[in-house]
């Protein structure tokens, strides 16, 4: 069968698996939509957990930035791992044992305040939207390629499918769907990672093959490793060395306060934590956290090597090439959009760093003008310059030189010229990786609103069934957002995730960890320090992404901070905010303070604040 019959394949049986497990855990009660039950053992949450976190930046778009990044693109793998050490010491066990169904359900009982409590709910439905924007831009970018259909018609497509399964099953049908679809992705990754590193090394452990030398047929006999390869076509390509640490912007502070943002973000994330409400114990929530890690650590120990070796394998296909010997997967990716080759009239392709560049990406521009700006660079050749215009100059001015990183992952198998059927599971993968992370996102979107706005602010007196009709409204609308979110996003896959690490570092981890860790923080400084630091955070991304607007040195910086990592600065706003307001505001009421020493006992000393 051709790639794309067995991507028909591929996918249809694995949406069939998960509207099946949908349907099967389909829920009736307020308990089982939003916490499943708080039955769910600790390895299934804790593989559910690793599912929804390797979202489609995680699969699609990480090791594309790492690829490009080099050195450089180990925040990613710094920031999202290292958050989860943050979590399982510092809020996942505390935040289980308080008994609630949601962190805004947490901070206004907490805070004791409706107003606090409604804070917390922007911020969750400002991250999560931010956040849902890459997942389903991932989901469009995988069936534009694989279905040979349109971005915007294959995010459409994507949004019909998790509402089906969301609003059927709630928590517990996206949980145990979670663990299905963590199977598909991790499949799917590791077959690709470890055929190709044993076709350019010989060597089927990815991480090795990554360290490894390249087989002789790759070299002309000689003895070359990989990385070492890498380095040499990256120099000679005008690129910095590929393995070459600190380079432009990203110097060691940018690369350290982007890995921090992205720690305290993962702890302070909305959807991951609310994972941790579905198990049966705080002992099953320390362990959820534990499996979660391991079984994160699969995927990203082997990003690295993948992203090696795609940048390997895309340098050494394209360059050189001519109109005739264009690989055959940069013909199938060219019908996206995704990398455009624009000579310059030697009939040589020529991928660099430099102003001789020929390669591109069509970033926001639509079809029509793409085609128009093609019919122009035809006629600037056939002319010899006298008329037309080169494409070149045009989008190099729009920043869109280089192919999207976003393709690399999925391109990789073509690359390495695999099997059909490992193509087409590498689609599925994917699929399976945006799909998972956005049901949740919906989820925590869904229950801000029906159950921290609509049950517990506006109708407590609510029925079982008026809030279960309310929290699937909700999730229709969710889709439709996340869906034009999709179409017009902010930017590649990660980095428009990494924002959303930086707003949740703001916003709601400096109210979780003073929350549970100190008594005396009251209502004001709490909603304060939550205001300040989202919208510190907030206006430096928009004003940088949309505006730009210069980025700020901080008088320490030679090319200004990152918007990935402003997220740092605003968490320090709002932990500075909100301990200097604290002696000059009343003190939280018994009751609170009570709950805040109950949950720090040892597990058995005291019953949860709730159940």
């Amino acid at each position: 069968m051709e790639t794309r019959e067995w991507t028909i394949l591929f996918v249809a049986a694995t949406f069939t698996l998960y509207l099946t497990i949908a349907w099967l855990s389909r829920v009736s009660d307020t308990r089982g939509f939003y916490v499943a039950g708080r039955g769910v053992p600790a390895m299934a949450n804790g593989m559910a957990t690793a599912s929804d976190w390797m979202s489609a930046a995680s699969f699609i778009s990480m090791a594309g930035l790492i690829s490009f990044m080099g050195y450089a693109g180990g925040v990613y793998l710094m920031g999202w791992t290292g958050g989860y050490v943050l979590l399982a010491l510092l809020l996942a066990p505390y935040l289980r044992k308080f008994g609630y169904f949601t962190v805004p359900d947490f901070v206004g009982d907490r805070f004791d305040s409706n107003m606090a409590r409604l804070v917390a709910v922007l911020c969750a439905l400002f991250i999560s939207c931010v956040y849902v924007a890459g997942q389903m831009r991932g989901v469009g970018v995988v069936f534009s390629r694989f279905l040979e259909v349109d971005i915007n018609t294959g995010v459409f497509f994507g949004m019909a499918i998790v509402f089906f399964y969301a609003t059927l099953g709630g928590m517990k049908g996206i949980t145990w769907t979670q663990v299905a679809q963590y199977w598909v992705l991790i499949t799917a990754f590791l077959i690709v990672a470890i055929a190709i590193g044993i076709k350019l090394t010989g060597i089927p452990v990815p991480s090795f093959a990554m360290g490894g030398p390249l087989l002789p047929e790759h070299t002309g006999g000689q003895a070359v490793f990989l990385l070492e390869r890498l380095d040499q076509i990256s120099v000679d390509l005008g690129f910095s060395r590929y393995t070459e640490a600190f380079v432009g912007s990203w110097d060691k502070v940018n690369v350290f306060l982007v890995t921090l943002a992205l720690m305290c973000g993962t702890a302070g994330l909305p959807h991951v934590l609310v994972r941790f409400y579905t198990v049966p114990s705080v002992r099953a929530a320390r362990w959820s956290a534990m499996w979660a890690l391991f079984f994160i650590a699969l995927l990203y120990l082997t990003a690295p090597a993948t992203a090696a070796f795609a940048r390997y394998l895309m340098i050494d296909s394209l360059n050189g090439s001519t109109e005739e010997s264009l690989p055959e997967w940069y013909r199938n990716w060219e019908q996206t959009g995704l990398i455009l080759w624009f000579d310059d009239g030697d009939g040589r392709v020529r991928y660099s760093a430099r102003a001789d560049n020929e390669i591109f990406r069509n970033g926001s521009i639509g079809a029509v003008e793409i085609a128009d700006i093609e019919r122009r660079h035809q006629q600037w050749l056939d002319t010899g310059g006298a008329d037309g215009a080169d494409a070149r100059a045009e989008l190099s001015a729009r920043g869109l030189a280089g192919p999207d990183q976003d393709i690399i992952v999925l391109a990789t198998p073509e690359m390495g010229e695999l099997a059909s059927w490992i193509i087409a599971l590498i689609a599925a993968g994917g699929l399976a990786a945006a799909l998972s992370t956005a049901s949740g996102l919906l989820l925590v979107m869904s229950s801000a609103i029906s159950h921290d706005l609509y049950y517990r602010v506006f109708r407590p007196g609510a029925t079982e069934a008026q809030r279960l009709l309310v929290g699937r409204s909700v999730i229709a609308v969710a889709v439709v957002i996340a869906g034009l979110f999709g179409i017009y996003p902010p930017g590649f896959v990660s980095q428009v995730v990494a924002f959303a690490f930086g707003l949740a570092a703001a916003s709601l981890f400096p109210v979780l960890i003073l929350g549970i860790f100190s008594k005396r923080v009251g209502t004001i400084p709490a909603i304060t320090g939550m205001i300040v630091g989202i919208g510190f955070t907030a206006f430096y991304i928009v004003a940088s992404v949309y505006f730009d607007m210069a980025p700020w040195t901080f008088g320490i910086l030679e090319t200004g901070l990152n918007p990935q990592g402003i997220g740092v600065i605003g968490m320090v706003l709002n932990f500075a905010v909100t301990l200097a307001l604290t002696p000059l505001c009343a003190p939280p009421s018994e009751a609170s303070q009570d709950m805040v020493d109950q949950v720090r006992e040892p597990e058995g000393f005291s019953p949860a604040a709730r159940i």
